[in-house]
């Protein structure tokens, strides 16, 4: 495809559901990226042109997902879209983006085991957030691990990695079970009474969006000491604390490279302007905070690269480094994917986390999980 580049704009499109099972973890998507351009825009823009935005809204449909990517790059002009959240909107939209040529940027975590050269991926792997926490779960808590998860891809493949670490360090997977993604409360009923028999030591859950919600709030119900036997998570962020309730979450367990209690100026700040710009409609979570920093990864990128051509900015963007609220951001030059810092949050009474455990450097990204040793132990 192309590129116009319309003379007085530098035209993106945006793509997160804001509406739909997902819309609470890609409405903070959204605003996380809506804040970044903002705050680019009132600083003069990029080599002095302004980003402007095309947004829509998929409403949790990978259909969507995918006929709105085209109508972007097609009929919009447009050649750079953030966006995606789960890995069927992802897995929709790619082939449309490798067709025309153009550069998704990907904030959400996932499971890996892919590389496209039309997309820079800034959420954690599985070896920044998972590998941890199967430590934490087994020292803290005990060897025995009931597993719950959405039925699609993410979940399914983040569970056979946890699973596999579990195993080698001497746990016990009691039950792996699986729910609807649109599951509802007497479906979510089942998979509770089923891990009430089984009595584990804690819960690995990769379930999302509204069902993921019913749960914690029967887990609440059913009276688990939860400092005891928590819920252990990739995707329990604060903004779903606030729709659940922080006195159905305290003593759950998040592995994630970003919480809002993250002590730094540049957390703060973030922290502040979203409060600011947003109000009660967001908070900072790892959601918003990977949103809102590949957008600025994207800035400094296309001023280095003075155009919105795929290759050029794609190159320009393996370049590039941003201080971001999480920490120092920047991608990894043979795998287009991000470093990050782990960390494992413990939800207060507050709906904010307490942080647990956080490594003392960032990590490489090791999406295809190949490497035969770390950087530093794990715990």
């Amino acid at each position: 495809m192309a590129v116009r580049e319309t003379a007085g704009t530098w035209r993106v499109g945006i793509l997160f559901s804001r509406s739909g099972i997902t819309s609470v973890t890609e409405s903070e998507h959204f605003y996380g990226t809506a804040l970044a351009i903002e705050e680019i825009n009132a600083g003069g823009g990029v080599l002095g042109r302004q980003i402007e935005p095309i947004a829509y809204d998929p409403g949790s449909d990978p259909e969507a997902f995918r006929s709105l990517a085209r109508k972007l790059l097609t009929e919009d002009d447009v050649n750079v879209i953030f966006g995606c959240s789960m890995s069927g909107s992802r897995k929709a939209v790619l082939p449309i983006v490798e067709r025309y040529n153009g550069l998704l940027w990907y904030p959400s975590i996932y499971e890996g085991f892919e590389y496209s050269e039309n997309v820079l991926y800034t959420g954690a792997t599985l070896n920044q957030n998972t590998f941890a926490l199967a430590d934490f779960i087994l020292q803290r808590y005990g060897p025995r691990v009931f597993m719950a998860g959405s039925d699609y891809i993410y979940p399914h493949e983040s569970n056979r990695v946890m699973r596999d670490l579990l195993e080698c360090k001497g746990g016990t997977i009691v039950e792996e079970q699986y729910v609807p993604l649109d599951a509802d409360e007497r479906r979510m009923r089942r998979l509770m009474a089923d891990i009430e028999k089984a009595a584990p030591n804690a819960v690995f859950s990769t379930v999302i969006g509204r069902s993921a919600q019913i749960l914690y709030r029967l887990y609440a119900e059913a009276g688990i000491d939860r400092t005891r036997r928590p819920i252990a998570s990739l995707t329990l962020a604060e903004g779903e604390i606030r729709v659940i309730g922080a006195e159905h979450c305290t003593g759950h367990v998040l592995a994630a490279p970003y919480l809002a209690s993250v002590d730094s100026g540049e957390n703060q700040r973030f922290v502040g302007e979203l409060a600011r710009r947003f109000g009660d409609r967001t908070t900072a979570t790892m959601w918003s905070q990977t949103a809102y920093t590949q957008v600025h990864l994207f800035a400094r990128a296309l001023e280095k690269a003075g155009t919105l051509d795929t290759f050029r900015l794609g190159q320009a963007a393996l370049e590039v480094d941003y201080a971001s609220p999480e920490g120092r951001m920047m991608f990894d030059q043979e795998n287009r994917h991000v470093w990050s810092t782990p960390r494992i949050g413990i939800a207060n009474a507050t709906g904010q986390f307490d942080i647990a455990w956080q490594s003392q450097v960032a990590i490489r990204p090791d999406p295809y999980l190949a490497a035969t040793h770390f950087e530093e132990p794990w715990l």
